[in-house]
C-alpha cells in the first residue's frame, strides 16, 4: 500500500470507520454489539475506553498504539481481506488493521462468534 493512503489511513478516526463496519453487520443482520466484542478482543479496550475513543473521534494510528492489549491470538487470523493476505502484510500497522477489518467481515457474513474469536489449540479460520 502506499505510504501516503497508509498515512492517511493512519490519521482516520475510527468513528468515521467503526458506523460502517456496523452498517455492514446490521445489513446482514448482526448487532453493533458483536462488531465492539470483536473489536474489543482484538485491543483489550473495555466498552467504556471504546466509547471514549470513538467520543473522541482517535485516529486509528493512537487507536492501536495505545491499545491496552492486543490479543495475540489475533496471529490466528489468515486468509483474504481488501485483496491482501493478511499473515502477509509486512507493515505491523496495516496487519492490525486488516485484522479488524477480517474480524468485522466474518462477523457481517455470519460466522459464529466463538470461531471469530480465535482460541488457541480451536480451528483457525
Amino acid at each position: 500500500m502506499a505510504t501516503s493512503a497508509t498515512d492517511r489511513i493512519r490519521r482516520t478516526s475510527v468513528a468515521s470507520v467503526h458506523v460502517h463496519y456496523v452498517a455492514k453487520a446490521e445489513k446482514k443482520g448482526r448487532t453493533r454489539a458483536e462488531v465492539d466484542e470483536v473489536i474489543r478482543w482484538l485491543t483489550g479496550y473495555s466498552q467504556d475506553q471504546l466509547e471514549a475513543l470513538l467520543e473522541a473521534k482517535t485516529d486509528f494510528e493512537a487507536f492501536f498504539a495505545e491499545a491496552p492489549a492486543m490479543n495475540p491470538n489475533r496471529t490466528l487470523i489468515t486468509g483474504m481481506i481488501c485483496g491482501y493476505r493478511v499473515e502477509e502484510i509486512e507493515d505491523p500497522f496495516m496487519r492490525e488493521l486488516r485484522y479488524l477489518d477480517k474480524l468485522v467481515d466474518e462477523v457481517a457474513k455470519g460466522r459464529a462468534m466463538e470461531k471469530v474469536l480465535r482460541r488457541p489449540g480451536g480451528r483457525a479460520l
